[in-house]
């Protein structure tokens, strides 16, 4: 089975790690087949630690790559996964807010009186 998992690079204390597509019989840091990102989880900012590329996560996820715990988290933290599955979904993002039409006098007569109206009370007897 192809995996999605973590390879660790970088010094001793100062883990960075690569987003790699590899065969799960293969150790951590051995074979693998193509690097598809970079998470340092040490650098400063937050989201600037991780770089995926996107492109080519989808591909392996169409193909049926399973992706390690860890890099389901990191794919959903930089939005790959919400736009793969709108895009499945067929959802297209709004740019821009959509306004609400203006109630009529009536709406609102209507809204305060089912606000006001004594809440029915059911016993059980």
């Amino acid at each position: 089975m192809v995996r999605i998992r973590l390879r660790r690079i970088g010094r001793k204390k100062a883990p960075v790690y690569r987003i790699v597509v590899a065969d799960s019989q293969s150790p951590r840091d051995g074979k693998f087949i193509e690097i598809i990102g970079q998470y340092a989880p040490r650098q400063q900012g937050g989201e600037g630690g991780l770089k995926v590329d996107e492109d080519r996560a989808n591909y392996w996820l169409g193909v049926g790559a399973q992706p390690s715990d860890t890099v389901r988290s990191l794919l959903r933290r930089a939005g790959v996964l919400r736009r793969r599955h709108e895009q499945r979904l067929g959802i297209e993002r709004k740019e821009t807010a959509v306004p609400l039409p203006e109630r009529t006098e009536e709406e609102e007569r209507a809204l305060h009186a089912a606000d006001s109206a004594p809440a029915v009370e059911n016993s059980g007897e």
